[in-house]
């Protein structure tokens, strides 16, 4: 199955797996989106999953008996960059970033259940989180999704929480300016007539 029944689908697989196994996960990206956004095409799967620093190989080779992985140099890759790209035998693919901060810990913490549909449930990071999320990823798709958070959120959020928790985390990649342009952003939502 392909499009956003296929990637719920796919959501759904991944959210069983990492419940059978008692781990600690959320999904961010568009599946959260999807929640607390303006709903939007996505084609793949992201979310944390809580991996402590030494113990990723373990979580690694777990999934990869699972999920067939999107690179030959996979769990290399996931070993150096704490990202797994694996996909679904659907096709669709999957990113698990490994969470290690304070902040992927707390996100996943968080997170509550959505119910998709009468048989579907996926736990999504909140939409506080998800903002802090995407602009910390701050691809121009992420920005879109910023944008539709606030707007469809508006009056809803806790935007101290979003202060409070994005500074710390663009400086670790010396980022000023997107804490900047969120602000600009929020001010242009929130003036917005109703």
């Amino acid at each position: 199955m392909t499009g956003l029944d296929g990637v719920i689908l796919a959501a759904a697989e991944v959210e069983a797996f990492c419940r059978d196994h008692g781990w600690q996960f959320c999904f961010i990206g568009g599946v959260a989106v999807q929640r607390w956004g303006m709903p939007r095409f996505t084609q793949d799967v992201n979310l944390t999953l809580m991996a402590t620093r030494g113990t990723e190989a373990k979580f690694i080779d777990i999934l990869l008996e699972k999920f067939p992985a999107r690179l030959t140099t996979a769990r290399k890759f996931a070993l150096e960059h704490r990202v797994l790209l694996a996909r679904t035998a659907g096709g669709i693919d999957l990113d698990f970033a490994l969470g290690a901060f304070p902040f992927e810990e707390a996100s996943t913490k968080r997170a509550t259940v959505w119910a998709v549909n009468d048989q579907i449930t996926l736990t999504t990071c909140s939409p506080e989180d998800l903002v802090i999320h995407k602009v910390f990823a701050g691809r121009d798709r992420d920005w879109g999704d910023v944008g539709s958070v606030l707007v469809r959120q508006r009056g809803k959020l806790d935007l101290a929480h979003i202060r409070r928790e994005l500074p710390p985390l663009l400086e670790l990649k010396d980022d000023v300016e997107s804490f900047e342009k969120l602000q600009r952003l929020i001010t242009e939502v929130e003036n917005r007539p109703r």
